[in-house]
């Protein structure tokens, strides 16, 4: 049996769900993307291709094997983009929570289905219709739940907007013990650069203390300054919309000490170093194309203190 426990972005990683490039479908047609980040990309040419995501993703799994991380992958769905793990469900202590996705994602869940039987069914909770919840929307900080959200009127305009605030609500009530704390976050389904994804797309926090933050995510400033005091100035790196663009604040930690991130992000890269980190580089641009990264790309099952 699998034993979740994960109650933070940083303490040491025992197991993790890494997507799949394989067999990831022809390039969608502008109508089928679910981001302005891909139709970027699908308009000019310059959608990935698969073999260079799975060239990408096996330098992600080599990272993970170095460091004793034991690794789980999807079953291969043939023509179905399965790269990003972390959409489909998220742990909380030890709790696994399926996440109530873009329904046509649905099957990407039953592919991770070896790893689901290992959990004891008791600990798997599936949310009800009305409540809308992605991974990446979602971070365990100790006695925190933070949740990026989108709860104006016009929430079901955008195809961005991915966790509700239902799905707040549902989060209070199944984790009692936890403080649920929500952010609003900017979305837009045309301009990648004025849109945050998910949470992960304009914060995480890193190591012990630290985290990765870009102001123009989020839609109430109040709840910017409320990260701000709470981590502390001296101790966040502020990114740019162009470094958020890249995804810079979407990097993986393995432990507090160990961050993951793509090869590229040099200012990021030398600051993290200079804080005493162990920066894993991998090359990971193509990914990014689809306004996803290592983050996304991670469904991390146990972590130890």
């Amino acid at each position: 049996m699998l034993h979740l426990n994960i109650n933070d972005e940083t303490a040491q990683l025992r197991a993790v769900v890494l997507g799949t490039a394989e067999s990831c479908g022809p390039t969608p047609k502008p109508e089928e993307a679910y981001d302005p980040k891909s139709l970027e990309h699908i308009l000019a040419g310059t959608y990935p291709k698969e073999a260079d995501m799975v060239q990408e993703m096996n330098a992600f799994e080599a990272v993970f094997k170095k460091h004793g991380v034991t690794v789980y992958r999807p079953s291969v769905i043939e023509n179905c983009n399965q790269i990003f793990s972390r959409d489909i469900a998220f742990v909380i202590g030890d709790k696994l929570v399926h996440a109530n996705i873009l329904p046509d994602r649905e099957r990407e869940f039953t592919a991770i289905g070896h790893v689901t039987s290992q959990i004891n069914p008791e600990h798997i909770i599936y949310p009800p219709e009305e409540v809308h919840i992605e991974g990446g929307d979602i971070m365990p900080w100790r006695e925190y739940i933070f949740v990026g959200t989108y709860t104006a009127p016009d929430y079901p305009d955008f195809i961005t907007a991915r966790t509700n605030k239902e799905a707040v609500e549902f989060l209070k009530e199944q984790f009692p013990d936890k403080k649920v704390k929500s952010f609003e976050l900017r979305k837009s389904n045309t301009n990648a650069k004025e849109n945050a994804l998910h949470l992960d797309c304009c914060f995480q926090p890193i190591g012990t203390d630290k985290a990765i933050l870009h102001k123009n995510g989020f839609l109430v400033e109040e709840e910017y300054e409320w990260l701000v005091q709470y981590f502390g100035k001296e101790n966040i790196f502020e990114i740019t919309a162009d470094e958020m663009y890249q995804m810079f604040s979407n990097v993986f930690s393995i432990s507090p000490k160990v961050v993951v991130s793509e090869k590229n992000f040099t200012r990021l890269n030398n600051w993290l170093r200079e804080q005493d980190f162990t920066v894993e580089e991998i090359p990971y641009a193509e990914i990014a194309k689809q306004e996803g990264l290592l983050r996304c790309s991670t469904l991390p099952l146990i972590r130890t203190n």
